[in-house]
């Protein structure tokens, strides 16, 4: 399945109830599944973090749609010809470490 063929999936079983909540709402449940990945990555938990992952990109594309942003198109333009900053496959940036 390609990025854009889950989109449509997605939006074909949820689109009427994630316009119905708006993109705050949703957002808040991406970052509530980002919390639980977050958690299961600590933990080890196989299983649940891989249905973690799962949610995240569901909630990823759903927001996606509901802003009208075509997900695989933009992944493409952005990173299709390597890392968007220096070009290179694998990217050659220099890391920048601490804050």
């Amino acid at each position: 399945m390609q990025i854009h063929e889950f989109q449509e999936l997605i939006e074909r079983i949820y689109l009427q109830k994630d316009q119905a909540r708006g993109v705050p709402g949703t957002f808040m449940w991406l970052v509530e599944e980002l919390g639980e990945l977050a958690r299961h990555l600590r933990d080890g938990d196989r299983p649940a973090l891989e249905a973690e992952f799962a949610d995240v990109l569901a909630w990823l594309v759903t927001l996606a749609s509901i802003t009208g942003v075509d997900l695989e198109s933009t992944a493409v333009a952005k990173y299709g010809a390597g890392c968007p900053k220096c070009g290179a496959t694998p990217c050659a940036c220099q890391e920048r470490r601490g804050g």
